[in-house]
């Protein structure tokens, strides 16, 4: 019987950053973060206490095509919110709607092209997104069926449609409930974290055309304002340097186990020790060469979605089912060594 998945709520600025932002001097922008983390709070409750509901399979063999629909919540708090935008119609006057389309659309393709996986659970799931969601909301989440976006307050957040590396991280944590089902609490939370971050780093790099060297390897690069101290939400590349700011506060993320950090806040912390195996992938990628997607992408899938990972697996779990996953999927050659190598480095046994 399959088990039934998580009722995960997941966004993507944690919630340290908009702690930090609440407990600020500026009260505008206190306010604005409190009724962001109430708002979080009150879907997380939801999601708690309500079934995942998933659309009907489809009938007959899934598309090779996506089937987009966006939703204007005209800044209400109403979701889906009303239909603006559908796969066949031209360009909107809209520029988030635009955005939001051709996130999806970039998404179901790195799935599709390189790994055959039609839409978020493999069956030809239709993507649903709101945008204008809430006023000046500053966060975006996948919230088990559709995707939701804020427009941020402009200020220290633009818009949430603009990395597309952000739609690519909420959308994997479908595919994650859909596969995988990583429980999200500590480490298993930060590796369905993390997952989303691979993931959503992978469809920027597939979508630009980037090599493994030529990608800058940030989560949420051109999300934050232009008086912000700092580049993106996160770095797989240097963990702990995307920002240090002020009102944001410092990028409190590790690369190594060295600096693990306890915490019961965060679900244990899932946005934060994340970075360490982040870090792993992003050394794994760069040591191979090339294209991050084609093998140490493939590596990464073969593992969330190979039927050996426990929803409670922690990070030496999944550390020890990518070297099998590289020994099936390319024997006992660089790839394999250059696994074992990235987890020692940032100090997870693989045995």
């Amino acid at each position: 019987m399959e088990a039934t998945p998580n009722p995960v709520f997941c966004t993507i600025v944690p919630p340290h950053v908009l702690d930090k932002l609440a407990r600020g001097e500026d009260p505008t922008r206190a306010d604005r973060a409190a009724r962001t983390i109430e708002h979080d709070a009150l879907q997380r409750t939801r999601r708690r206490i309500t079934t995942v509901r998933t659309a009907a399979a489809p009938t007959g063999a899934p598309s090779d095509k996506p089937q987009r629909t966006i939703y204007d919540a005209k800044n209400q708090e109403t979701l889906p919110g009303r239909k603006v935008h559908s796969e066949n119609d031209k360009p909107s006057k809209d520029a988030t709607v635009n955005r939001a389309h051709a996130g999806l659309g970039a998404t179901f393709e790195l799935y599709l092209k390189v790994y055959g996986r039609h839409s978020i659970d493999d069956s030809g799931l239709p993507l649903n997104a709101t945008v204008h969601y809430g006023e000046k909301y500053e966060n975006a989440f996948w919230d088990g069926s559709r995707m939701v976006f804020g427009d941020g307050d402009g200020d220290l957040f633009l818009d949430f449609t603009i990395p597309v590396d952000v739609i690519g991280h909420e959308l994997t944590h479908g595919v994650t409930q859909h596969t995988a089902n990583l429980e999200y609490w500590a480490q298993s939370g930060a590796l369905n974290e993390s997952l989303s971050d691979v993931f959503g780093s992978l469809i920027k790099q597939y979508a630009l055309g980037q090599s493994a060297a030529q990608a800058d390897w940030l989560i949420g690069a051109g999300l934050l304002g232009p008086d912000v101290q700092g580049e993106a939400l996160r770095s797989m590349k240097a963990p702990g340097t995307a920002y240090d700011d002020d009102k944001l506060g410092k990028d409190p993320q590790p690369a190594t186990m060295d600096d693990y950090v306890n915490t019961s806040r965060d679900n244990g912390g899932v946005h934060i020790n994340s970075g360490i195996p982040n870090h792993a992938f992003y050394l794994l990628a760069t040591e191979l060469g090339g294209n991050a997607w084609e093998k140490a992408g493939k590596i990464w899938y073969h593992t969330l979605t190979g039927g050996e990972l426990s929803t409670e697996a922690q990070f030496t779990d999944f550390a020890r089912l990518t070297v099998a996953s590289a020994r099936t999927l390319f024997g006992e050659g660089d790839e394999t060594q250059t696994v074992l190598k990235a987890w020692s480095q940032v100090g997870v046994p693989t045995s």
